[in-house]
């Protein structure tokens, strides 16, 4: 079918009839995760193994391989789906094909060491609504995600792809798509949640031709990888979304711009927009409705900053990645002037669903001010680690415990950090907190464009906060002094109390500081950059003074203020800790009392970690 152009709404829904009426649904398919987390697990091998299997057992014309995007439950890779049962298999080795093939597409029966098992139950689940981490997900934008592979438009179009656009080209105005974005109250996912439809109609009417629209993928939130999942999965649902805003707009040429870590989103996404441009759903004349629009790709170069909506336009203009002030907002000028729409990915997708089932519908999902789903990536101290779309308004709770499975080894949860390195640290005593726009940014923190990292009874806050700080202080571009130099003190103040060196009046010191960044600063990063330093001295101000009255870590992880020491009444004498030990700090004999030497000690852990008599502590 390819090069068959799409002339109308009514092909392209007779194209997806051919395309549904070639397929049988009655056929087995093994549906195999090939997104990045996968694969770094070796998603790869496994469906090389997959094939030499099924052509070994003379099944590959009766069973169909497809290499899938990111289901979410990312831990738990390499996964796969065997349909039509619908059986959800995790961390498939190679080693297990063989089994697979025999057992379960031969004789249909499972294989149960493979299928998801309750830690606390120790039940089974066969199916994925089946398994916690799903179940009380709304997975509207990447639900699909398993079902689709990237590299084949059919896979989407089967799906009901592309019929958003078809509606708003042969049934709705420009005006009357902007006013249904903007009934639905789509706030922009990346970070900032502006309404995108006031945006889109800001944009239509400013002065200034050609007008452009961006897809920004230039996500650098350390443990973030939502874009990424959507860009790697389903990239039609993004361009879909894309030319529907460019329609409303009135714009005729596009830019998805993609970090340079990206490389397989940039691959997919790649062959996505040839497909579109073959059946005549990019290009000139768009389904014959007379509507010219085309997109291109550009690889940024993976600075942070560029995020920000003028550094971006910078960068893709071949200048520097630096953001400018905004006298005048990108969307009346921006791309060289001109007026210009910019969105994350996540908006951009959730568009064609808006378009197809309505305003009312996407209104009544979340909460009155922050509407729709928010895909999360939920990383840390927590059990289920992955991708995680909800309905805006879930609490912290229900994601952390109901989903995330709650916190490793029974700890005490601490904390959780929203918002990417900008973000703030919200404590236990706020996990009740519904999880949208409004809510989060009362605690301090922000929605941001979604990571979410737990934190455990081990996590020192003050290190915390000096990680985050130290990250921005590499991402800043520099350009404006409160940024610049108030990230740089803020830094080295902060490593001084991590190392013991803090003193009285170091806190109010960063206090200041953060007011001055947050009120002088000339871009986002630099005036939410306080965030976490101002949100752990909010609610963790104890292990601040901890750190610099008592020059003691509470958590044990500043290892100028830790101390490790062997209990004589608990040391057994097995050497255990003494072997292992990499600068010879532990002296004893076999069944004597060791000791540590802490001018020899490089406080490694290594002794803590291998001590089975808990002999060894951290004072």
């Amino acid at each position: 079918m390819s090069g068959r152009r799409i002339k109308s709404a009514p092909d392209l829904e007779k194209l997806r009839q051919e395309v549904i009426s070639k397929r049988d649904p009655k056929k087995t398919r093994v549906a195999i995760c090939a997104g990045t987390g996968c694969l770094a697990l070796g998603a790869q091998k496994v469906i090389t193994t997959f094939k030499e299997e099924l052509k070994k057992q003379g099944l590959e014309d009766t069973v169909e391989i497809r290499e899938t995007g990111c289901p979410g439950f990312c831990e738990k890779g390499t996964i796969i789906v065997i349909y039509p049962e619908g059986f959800y298999y995790l961390q498939v080795q190679p080693g297990d094909v063989p089994e697979i093939v025999e057992e379960t597409l031969i004789e249909k029966k499972l294989v149960e060491r493979l299928l998801y098992t309750d830690s606390v139950t120790n039940e089974k689940a066969i199916y994925e609504t089946e398994i916690p981490f799903y179940k009380t997900q709304m997975r509207l934008l990447i639900g699909d995600n398993i079902n689709i592979d990237p590299k084949k438009i059919e896979d989407y179009i089967a799906l009901g792809g592309y019929s958003a656009l078809a509606k708003v080209l042969s049934e709705m105005s420009p005006e009357e798509v902007i006013e249904e974005v903007k009934r639905a109250n789509l706030r922009g996912r990346g970070g900032g949640g502006f309404p995108a439809g006031r945006k889109w109609g800001t944009t239509r009417n400013a002065p200034g031709e050609p007008k452009y629209v961006i897809v920004n993928c230039d996500e650098g939130d350390p443990g973030a990888f939502m874009d990424r999942a959507l860009m790697e999965g389903n990239p039609h649902s993004v361009i879909e979304g894309l030319i529907i805003g460019a329609y409303a707009i009135g714009a005729c040429e596009g830019y998805i711009y993609v970090r340079e870590e990206y490389p397989l989103a940039v691959e997919n996404t790649s062959i996505a927009i040839e497909q579109a441009r073959d059946y005549g759903l990019l290009g000139r004349d768009i389904m014959g409705s007379g509507f010219d629009f085309d997109v291109k790709i550009f690889r940024g170069a993976g600075a942070f900053v560029s995020g920000e909506s003028s550094a971006l336009m910078s960068s893709l203009e071949g200048k520097v990645g630096a953001p400018k002030p905004k006298y005048i907002h990108t969307s009346v000028k921006g791309l060289w002037n001109k007026p210009t729409n910019l969105n994350n990915v996540e908006t951009w997708a959730n568009v064609p669903l808006i378009i197809n089932k309505g305003a009312d519908w996407f209104t009544s999902i979340g909460t009155e001010r922050s509407t729709g789903t928010k895909i999360f990536s939920l990383v840390g101290k927590v059990n289920n680690t992955g991708l995680v779309e909800v309905p805006m308004g879930i609490t912290l709770r229900e994601i952390i415990y109901n989903i995330g499975g709650g916190i490793p080894g029974n700890k005490k949860f601490k904390a959780v950090q929203t918002g990417g390195p900008s973000g703030g640290c919200i404590p236990e005593g706020f996990i009740d907190t519904p999880v949208d726009f409004d809510e989060l940014t009362k605690l301090g923190s922000m929605m941001g464009s979604g990571g979410m990292i737990v934190m455990d009874e081990e996590t020192c806050m003050v290190d915390v906060a000096r990680y985050f700080t130290d990250f921005l202080v590499d991402e800043s571009c520099g350009k404006c002094v409160p940024c610049r130099e108030g990230l740089e003190r803020m830094s080295e103040i902060l490593t001084d109390i991590c190392e013991g060196e803090g003193k009285e009046g170091d806190i109010e010191l960063l206090e200041e500081l953060a007011v001055v960044m947050m009120d002088a600063s000339m871009c986002a990063l630099g005036r939410t950059a306080p965030n976490p330093v101002l949100t752990t001295i909010q609610y963790f101000r104890d292990e601040y003074d901890a750190h610099i009255e008592e020059k003691k870590c509470p958590a044990h992880v500043c290892k100028a203020l830790i101390e490790y020491y062997i209990e004589a009444e608990k040391c057994t004498g097995c050497l255990a800790c003494l072997k292992p030990c990499p600068e010879g700090a532990i002296s004893g004999e076999k069944e004597e009392v060791h000791t540590i030497n802490p001018e020899k000690c490089s406080k490694c852990g290594i002794c803590y970690d291998t001590c089975k008599f808990d002999a060894v502590i951290i004072r």
